[in-house]
């Protein structure tokens, strides 16, 4: 049932509480979580450091002179740059233990967090080296430059920088916000032709690499441990889980006037192990959708045999999907994310879900372990027409004690303008609606302005930063 609208109260002080009893065992799961992700991330850094380590292992080192400086500082850059965009394959290839520790949608922040520093790494590392050679040659740089040119693997190594730089500059917001999404992606899977190219003038270029040498044992380790994740976890896994499952369309339903649910059918879903609130890379295969793939949360808890999404309108790709047929074939890739039981902290949950985000909600919330009356869910939406799978998740909540609230109508304004303008007139906000936030898990999703002003006032509220759950799909 839907609970009575929440009452406003005054804005306490920020507090933090130490865990509750039974909080306990959630928290010492979540702290042996992150301190395997703290390990994962110092392993990442020490790549960097034992880059610059082959350089001064390798017998190659002179500083003798402002030409041979330059030219280290060529070399150091172009070794710690390659060793940062392996370690953003590594992050991009959806590694499962990854995914599992900081979730696909953190690994991708950190992935895009790198790619800057990787490309000034690499472009300073080209022209500290012509610097650096014409130094030491007593040559002007444009004659350096024709010299290297004609250096063996040279003409590649410059077309994988050109590419790289095609796929760093494609990913700035501005950029991408112009670029359809089959262009954007196509520009990406350029990153890997990069890598590649790059690699015959590393071991043939310079003496740190050379052939018999430990270094070089190292050096290709790291390109097979990236170049393998990728084609591991990324295209050979799907494509084998998609064949072993046979997933197809066994129906689509008609949810609201631009959402639709579609019922998917398979074999042995339970060995995917997923979790409700996880999301799959979708693909349908039909003339009109087979060359784009969707992330999509399931909005049903799977069974061995069936699964469920739930799909707005927002664009020509996701519209189409209204149209399917039974029997469509479906191909997969997942599960993914941490938006689930397993990163909580707390007995008691709180849930904000907005529009088309209550999909993963709703599946999250399906097998849900928690005491009657811990739970607390905040649907809202601009208009009744925006309530998608509320009944459902009303029909669960009554039946297991737990509270929900609806906020209908134009947002409000102030920090709770995440609310409804009717519910801020009156001063509700996070600390009325949600009790005992700072010592409860938040569940937030919906688009992201919403979710940003969410997050803001649970923090204005006392929720810890440990304790907020969000999944983001701009990555």
């Amino acid at each position: 049932m839907t609970a009575a609208a929440p009452r406003p109260t005054t804005r306490p002080p920020a507090r933090s509480r130490p865990p509750l009893p039974h909080d306990r065992p959630y928290r010492r799961r979540v702290a042996r979580r992150r301190g395997v992700a703290d390990l994962l991330g110092i392993t990442a850094w020490a790549s960097a450091a034992m880059a610059v380590t082959l350089w001064l292992a390798s017998g190659t080192v002179d500083l003798a002179g402002v030409g041979p400086v330059v030219t280290a500082a060529g070399i150091v850059a172009g070794l710690v740059g390659t060793d940062l965009v392996l370690v953003m394959l590594v992050l991009a290839a959806r590694l499962p233990f990854v995914d599992r520790l900081v979730g696909h949608d953190a690994a991708m922040q950190q992935h895009g967090k790198l790619g800057k520093p990787a490309l000034y790494l690499l472009l300073a590392h080209a022209v500290l080296l012509i610097v650096g050679y014409s130094l030491e040659d007593g040559t002007n740089v444009v004659a350096e430059t024709v010299a290297l040119w004609n250096t063996p693997d040279m003409v590649l190594a410059i077309v994988g920088l050109a590419l790289f730089v095609a796929v760093v500059w494609t990913s700035i917001v501005a950029v991408r916000r112009v670029l359809p999404y089959e262009a954007w992606h196509a520009v990406h899977l350029l990153s890997y032709v990069a890598v590649g190219v790059a690699i015959p003038h590393q071991l043939s270029a310079g003496g740190i690499l050379a052939a018999g040498s430990w270094e070089r044992v190292y050096w290709v380790v790291l390109y097979v441990v990236a170049l393998g994740s990728v084609a591991v976890f990324r295209f050979g896994l799907p494509a084998l889980r998609s064949l072993r499952h046979g997933v197809t369309v066994d129906r689509i339903e008609r949810v609201g006037a631009d959402v639709v649910s579609v019922h998917l059918r398979g074999r042995d879903l339970d060995r995917l192990r997923a979790a409700g609130g996880q999301f799959f890379m979708w693909r349908f295969w039909t003339g009109g959708t087979w060359w784009h793939a969707h992330p999509l949360s399931l909005s049903a808890a799977p069974t061995d045999t069936t699964m469920r999404i739930t799909v707005r309108a927002l664009g020509r790709g996701s519209a189409d999907l209204a149209a399917l047929r039974h029997g469509t074939p479906v191909s997969f890739a997942g599960p993914y994310g941490i938006f689930t039981e397993a990163t909580r902290t707390s007995t008691r949950i709180a849930v904000a879900a907005s529009g088309i985000g209550v999909t993963p909600v709703r599946a999250f919330l399906e097998r849900l372990d928690a005491p009657p009356g811990a739970v607390t869910i905040l649907l809202r939406g601009r208009s009744e027409q925006e309530s998608f799978l509320w009944d459902e998740i009303r029909d669960w909540a009554a039946l297991h004690g737990h509270r929900v609230f609806a906020s209908i109508g134009p947002r409000g304004a102030g920090p709770a303008g995440w609310l409804a303008a009717s519910d801020t007139a009156r001063g509700v906000w996070a600390g009325s609606v949600f009790p005992d936030l700072a010592d409860s898990d938040l569940y937030i999703c919906g688009p992201g302005r919403w979710s940003d002003l969410v997050e803001r006032d649970a923090f204005a509220a006392g929720l810890p930063v440990d304790h907020l759950h969000r999944e983001r799909f701009d990555w």
